[in-house]
């Protein structure tokens, strides 16, 4: 391994185009860290939102957008006595994942599922990371309770269909294509709501309502939400598409007891990422490996094109995860 690495730099806060390759220095492994050398990284929403300059990464972390990637194990921090070099994983990201090699803590990385290679490991991190906190951890869903997923097209609401289909929740979700309600259908979901020509506050209440919803709409989608849901019913907020300001009655939530809560994946504390791991290695990682739930491909970008990728992500065609190969 040479000291430098290709990376893709945020040269200014604005669109696609100020992501540009560059050189960096390797990064070393600080005390409970490994270094992976990248094969396949994820391309998230919360990366545009970095580009844009909407998302900060915590001071702690490397400026280089990208939070999940899979590789090879190349450099273990002091402390570090899970993994050993030479090990193929995946991993959660402080940040710095569109790059050759990447510093994270050894406790939020998990081994490749049997069965599955390092371009489908790369996709299930952040993605994973956040359905299971929210959905299972925050929500608590249940078996038999019925689920509304928004976006259920994309990587989060791909994977959440699938593991609440497994965990046995009644499974209802929103799309903005024909298309897209035919994949949600196909993965699980019970209905799927094209929004431009339904009103899921209609489907929802006459099924008795939801109890729990997974939403990254926000704006006006937060009232509506409210109204779908059943008495007793739980509101899970994972990002705002259209804003995080809006007017609401709270005496509704007062009347029929509704909890609205939320979180976001990247701020969180490194014993509570590496408890999500914990939990996903035990109740998901099996789903994996016996091809129960698996990531859905939608596109591969080489990460000089970090740019074209972006642009991609950002016109909402696409259905499920996109990635770009690295090394």
């Amino acid at each position: 391994m040479g000291d430098t690495m290709n990376a893709v730099e945020i040269t200014q806060p604005g669109g696609p185009e100020v992501l540009q390759l560059t050189t960096r220095p390797r990064p070393q492994p600080c005390v409970g860290e490994v270094v992976i050398k990248v094969a396949f990284a994820g391309v998230n929403r919360p990366d545009a939102l970095q580009r844009a300059g909407m998302y900060a990464p915590p001071p702690t972390a490397s400026d280089l957008p990208g939070l999940e990637a899979a590789g090879e194990v190349v450099a273990l921090g002091e402390g570090v006595s899970d993994w050993k070099l030479g090990d193929k994983v995946c991993a959660l990201l402080p940040g710095g994942g569109y790059a050759e090699y990447v510093a994270t803590p050894a406790a939020h990385c998990l081994p490749v599922p049997a069965g599955l290679g390092l371009k489908e490991a790369a996709c299930l991190p952040e993605t994973y990371f956040t359905v299971w906190s929210n959905v299972f951890m925050r929500g608590g869903l249940k078996g038999g309770e019925r689920f509304l997923v928004h976006g259920g097209s994309s990587g989060i609401g791909t994977t959440a269909i699938q593991l609440a289909r497994e965990f046995g929740a009644r499974v209802f979700t929103t799309a903005g294509s024909d298309e897209k309600c035919a994949k949600c259908l196909e993965l699980g979901a019970e209905k799927a709501i094209n929004y431009r020509e339904a009103d899921f506050v209609e489907v929802l209440r006459s099924e008795g309502g939801a109890d729990l919803i997974l939403d990254m709409v926000g704006g006006s989608y937060l009232p509506r939400n409210v109204k779908s849901l059943a008495d007793d019913g739980r509101l899970v907020q994972i990002a705002f598409l259209q804003g995080p300001k809006v007017e609401l009655n709270f005496a509704q939530l007062m009347m029929r007891r509704l909890t609205i809560t939320g979180s976001t994946l990247r701020p969180q504390s490194d014993l509570a990422k590496a408890r999500i791991a914990e939990a996903l290695r035990e109740h998901v990682w099996p789903l994996l490996e016996a091809g129960k739930v698996a990531p859905v491909m939608d596109s591969e970008y080489e990460l000089a094109n970090a740019a074209l990728a972006h642009a991609h992500l950002e016109e909402s065609a696409h259905i499920g995860k996109i990635v770009m190969r690295v090394g």
